[in-house]
């Protein structure tokens, strides 16, 4: 590992641990909620505890100012839930791209089961190729995701980040198989950290459960995008949930953290 690949890890990770929050959602579903003021929630989030945020390289102008000394990943694939096949991520730029943008560690998404799959092999070992030459980290979302793939399976999950360190990923996110123990059946089959998406909205105590759950599995953090972006304190759950993966939190203690007293 590179002296310049070891100082980005540490600029989108607090000790090993990571807390993302990805906002490429505008390219797929448009400006939605959270969205549309994304200067106002990256102030949010950073200021919360997330160590980094994630978008395309078009709207980098409107992270700088606002990310609190924060991280910055650059996303280079994509795709639109308007669109054909929401499943067929396209390549949106390049790594001297996302260099140019001001990154501190690029992203690819690649669904491992899906008739895409192929490609995004392709697409993925590129990108990596690519970024080591220049140093920077790779977070590869690889997620068990196709026809007849359960994408909750521990099996196809851990096959998952296994393809990404095999094709020189440094960080992998994929889907939360349900609780820790299964969860760690993922994290033993690869050697990279593992972070898990944060998936549908939940109420704020199944959040920080779903959070503390990936941990006990041995996760090494979250990449978390409405779960946090579209809350309405997003401060207030970035806390949350920093507190699990950067304190070691019980989930009552997290939900203080954040501000969020249950009835």
């Amino acid at each position: 590992m590179t002296a310049g690949l070891t100082a980005r890890l540490k600029r989108i990770s607090t000790n090993d641990r990571f807390l993302i929050v990805p906002m490429d959602h505008g390219i797929t579903m448009g400006a939605v909620e959270g969205l549309v003021d994304i200067e106002s929630t990256i102030d949010g989030v950073t200021a919360g505890g997330a160590d980094a945020v994630l978008t395309q390289r078009g709207i980098a102008e409107r992270v700088h100012p606002n990310k609190n000394d924060a991280g910055y990943i650059v996303h280079l694939n994509g795709s639109t839930t308007i669109g054909p096949d929401e499943n067929d991520k396209r390549v949106t730029g390049t790594v001297e791209d996302a260099v140019r943008a001001g990154a501190d560690a690029v992203s690819f998404h690649i669904n491992v089961g899906s008739d895409h799959e192929p490609s995004q092999i392709e697409g993925l070992a590129e990108l990596t190729a690519e970024a080591e030459r220049l140093g920077l980290p790779v977070l590869a979302m690889a997620y068990a995701r196709g026809p007849g793939v359960d994408e909750s399976d521990p099996e196809s999950l851990g096959h998952a980040v296994r393809l990404a360190e095999e094709l020189g990923a440094d960080v992998v996110k994929t889907g939360y198989s349900g609780d820790g123990d299964s969860f760690g059946r993922v994290t033993e089959s690869t050697r990279l950290p593992v972070v898990i998406a944060g998936g549908s909205k939940g109420t704020d105590r199944e959040t920080v459960e779903m959070v503390r759950g990936a941990m006990d599995g041995d996760a090494a953090g979250v990449s978390m995008g409405r779960s946090i972006f579209q809350h309405d304190d997003p401060e207030g759950i970035a806390r949350a949930v920093s507190a699990i993966v950067h304190d070691d939190a019980t989930v009552d203690d997290a939900l203080a953290a954040g501000g969020f007293v249950e009835a």
